[in-house]
């Protein structure tokens, strides 16, 4: 079982990326692979661009990691209370191409961030909107407070009850 795993941020020290990482390799069998939204750097996406220059080939090979997902696990950062720029590009760019960016693909939909909401707002932006582009979402987490309930170190929920809740809808719908 193919798991794709990112987080929707661009940053080296990606919280969400972290989260996605440890979140893919919960599954039972699966081989993981995360991707890094950095190798997918593209120009900021216009229509007047796209004119110009076509399919962005980032974009496509966006979209080739996604065919080879049997499970997508996504977590987004929240940026004022939206998706990042870095993610909300390469969607742009990709959805263009392929209308359903995530392709059918059953997904495990994730957010985090330092404040006590995890990210809430973004990830119910996401839950919303991602269906309309081939998200099968089966399950969603959001993780509150990420430096006080996870250890960067162990790179592991370190809250036993959130690490829990993760776990059971991992086991529960996948």
């Amino acid at each position: 079982m193919k798991i794709i795993a990112f987080g929707g941020s661009n940053s080296q020290h990606s919280i969400n990326k972290q989260l996605a990482a440890y979140a893919a390799n919960q599954f039972e069998n699966g081989e993981v692979e995360v991707l890094d939204l950095n190798d997918f750097a593209m120009p900021l996406f216009s229509v007047d661009l796209e004119k110009e220059v076509g399919q962005e080939p980032k974009a496509q090979e966006f979209l080739k990691k996604i065919s080879q997902a049997d499970i997508l696990v996504v977590s987004l950062a929240e940026n004022n209370g939206n998706y990042s720029a870095a993610f909300k590009n390469v969607f742009d760019w990709t959805s263009r191409i392929e209308k359903d960016v995530f392709q059918h693909k059953p997904m495990l939909l994730l957010s985090t961030s330092p404040g006590p909401r995890g990210g809430a707002t973004v990830l119910e932006i996401a839950r919303n909107a991602f269906s309309r582009y081939g998200g099968e979402i089966k399950a969603s987490f959001s993780l509150p407070s990420f430096n006080t309930n996870f250890d960067v170190q162990k790179g592991e929920i370190s809250n036993e009850e959130l690490r829990t809740n993760l776990l059971n809808l991992i086991n529960y719908n996948f």
